[in-house]
């Protein structure tokens, strides 16, 4: 009898893609008044960037992660999405 499994990668899948979603909506509610609290969250990660020269090849590495209240409520949205498949 074939089980309907549910896959970890997808899970991860539907994650992102409400981060992505709900960090979009909330650089979109900055101009409204009465979504300002959707915009409130932390920046983290490597502000400035750090080079790597091997003088044939030059490589630039930085890092940044913006969380804010939009984009955890699209992965929370996300969740309920992917319990219901």
């Amino acid at each position: 009898m074939a089980t309907k499994e549910k896959n970890f990668w997808i899970l991860l899948v539907f994650l992102l893609s409400g981060l992505v979603v709900g960090g979009l909506l909330g650089i979109l509610a900055e101009g409204i008044n009465w979504l300002w609290w959707l915009t409130y969250g932390q920046s983290f990660g490597i502000t400035s960037p750090v080079t790597l020269d091997l003088s044939v090849l030059k490589i630039t590495f930085s890092f940044m992660i913006k969380i804010n209240i939009a984009s955890i409520l699209g992965m929370a949205i996300s969740i309920l999405i992917y319990r219901k498949i």
